[in-house]
């Protein structure tokens, strides 16, 4: 007999703007994603918890935030003893449990005798990787790729998948470790990568998160997938035809509107000026991630959006075929599908590209879809408030299952459900490493403040009369009872999201 318990599907993009979905977008064809749309509920205030991959992505798995799992920023790790949602579903429920693609809950270099599989030169030794499937972080079978593009962080299992067919040079395909930068300036040229489209790593996700739905049925166990694609996170760069599906003379990158950096802090302004030491700092290991000069050839912008969108319609048609396989198999009217990004992305808007420093609706606000056929509304479009550590107690709650007290997340399926409200705050934590540049920003219905740790910076916006985020009125004097009034909420927010491991028990 089938499982009463709903399969759980949870797919992700790395990345990825919140408008690049057809449906509300019409200048990019996603058409699996609109059917989801079309099936399900688009939400379309969810907000990251943290704007960078590892954080965001631990939290995916543990419901808490990052100041609680303890991966912070990029370079760090997940430790193994933390609890993850694969972890209960597993143990209580039974469930199979997979993640294929991208992790990121590890650093690429090891250090203080700190151990990391996702380091080098461990992600190309594929000896390693053939004996290495799992479990780890709560995933009972692991398929993983680091690499974004033809990055050296290239190999573990898609570095097997690829030479399983017949492509035994695969590492021409990709940077030199340590990298080479006249290599990847070839490799990278002209935005169209000369890997062939059927041995792309999007292919091998969407391949192998079919092949895990079909393991999970055959053993007519409920699952949990995660699957992970790391596209479309920079470097452009995508096989044909999704190189050149789009026209960059189509594009309608972002832009400064002029004196809008005028009223924040230093920071901001610094990024339309030349820094001609920066990349020297990097080598240093002194700069800050997003902190380097955003100044970009509008027509080269232009250029870089057209590929960004060949490569959410790439991933899109992989999405279609893992979506087709739920049919094939009988099983869509019992999995949960859950869609969204790790973080966002900015083509021009404010002068900035990429990810930075900034915490803008563009790299906050992502992409959120949830279907879930005769229980979440079909064709609907909510304003309901989210945020990415709620992603792990609310597979809990559809699971049947309580959400341990460690996880400071909330339970959204009510919501998700019924329309009931849950939240009426997101916050997204951000630290870099220094004093400074370690931030957090609270959003509520209609304003949005953003407060450092250090100096009398800060940034608020109403996003109601100032949807593009152009004056911030952290310093105007007739803003000041708002400041107030949104610096005691943001108190409470952090009050409320502590966690609680056990409740009290005894007097003493």
């Amino acid at each position: 007999m089938p499982s009463s318990r709903p399969n759980i599907l949870f797919v992700t993009s790395d990345q990825q703007h919140y408008s690049t979905l057809g449906s509300t977008n019409p200048r990019i064809h996603t058409p699996a994603l609109d059917r989801l749309c079309a099936e399900g509920t688009r939400f379309d205030r969810a907000y990251c918890v943290n704007p960078t991959c590892t954080p965001t992505r631990a939290t995916m798995i543990t419901g808490m935030y990052p100041s609680q799992h303890g991966a912070w920023t990029l370079g760090t790790k997940l430790f193994e003893d933390v609890p993850t949602l694969g972890d209960l579903l597993s143990h209580r429920a039974g469930y199979y449990t997979a993640l294929v693609g991208k992790a990121h809950l590890q650093p690429t270099k090891t250090r203080y005798g700190l151990e990391s599989i996702e380091s080098q030169p461990v992600m190309r030794d594929l000896d390693f990787w053939r004996d290495f499937t799992g479990p780890w972080y709560g995933f009972e079978h692991v398929e993983t790729a680091r690499m974004h593009g033809c990055e050296s962080h290239a190999g573990q299992h898609y570095g097997i998948w690829l030479e399983e067919h017949g492509l035994d040079n695969w590492l021409d395909f990709f940077d030199d470790w340590p990298p080479n930068r006249e290599k990847a300036q070839r490799l990278r040229a002209n935005r169209s990568w000369a890997l062939p489209e059927e041995l792309h790593y999007t292919r091998w996700t969407g391949e192998r998160t079919i092949a895990q739905i079909e393991q999970a049925a055959q053993e007519d166990r409920p699952f949990y997938i995660w699957s992970s694609f790391h596209d479309p996170h920079p470097p452009y760069l995508v096989p044909e035809p999704w190189a050149t599906m789009y026209d960059p003379d189509d594009m309608q990158p972002g832009c400064l509107t002029e004196g809008e950096h005028d009223a924040n802090p230093e920071h901001f302004g610094k990024t339309q000026e030349p820094d001609h030491d920066y990349w020297q700092r990097v080598r240093q290991g002194e700069a800050i991630h997003g902190g380097q000069p955003h100044l970009r050839d509008r027509e080269e912008l232009k250029k870089d959006m057209a590929c960004y969108y060949g490569m959410v319609s790439f991933m899109d048609q992989e999405i279609g075929r893992i979506l087709d396989s739920l049919d094939r198999l009988g099983i869509t009217d019992n999995t949960l599908v859950v869609f969204t990004t790790d973080h966002g992305h900015f083509l021009g808007q404010h002068g900035l590209t990429a990810k930075a420093i900034h915490h803008y609706e563009d790299l906050l606000r992502v992409p959120f879809i949830v279907r879930w056929p005769g229980r979440v509304p079909a064709g609907d479009v909510s304003a309901a408030l989210q945020n990415s550590v709620d992603i792990a107690p609310t597979f809990l709650a559809a699971a049947g299952l309580d959400t341990p007290g460690a996880m400071t997340g909330v339970d959204q399926l009510p919501n998700w459900t019924t329309g009931e409200p849950v939240r009426t705050w997101s916050v997204t934590e951000n630290h870099h490493g220094t004093r400074h540049f370690h931030m957090r920003t609270y959003i509520d219905e209609r304003y949005k403040i953003t407060v450092y740790r250090d100096g009398d910076d800060g940034e608020l916006f109403d996003l109601q009369e100032d949807p593009g985020e152009v004056s911030n009125l952290w310093d105007v004097p007739a803003a000041s009872p708002l400041k107030a009034r949104m610096l005691h909420d943001f108190m409470q927010a952090t009050l409320q999201s502590e966690p609680m491991r056990m409740p009290r028990i005894a007097g003493a």
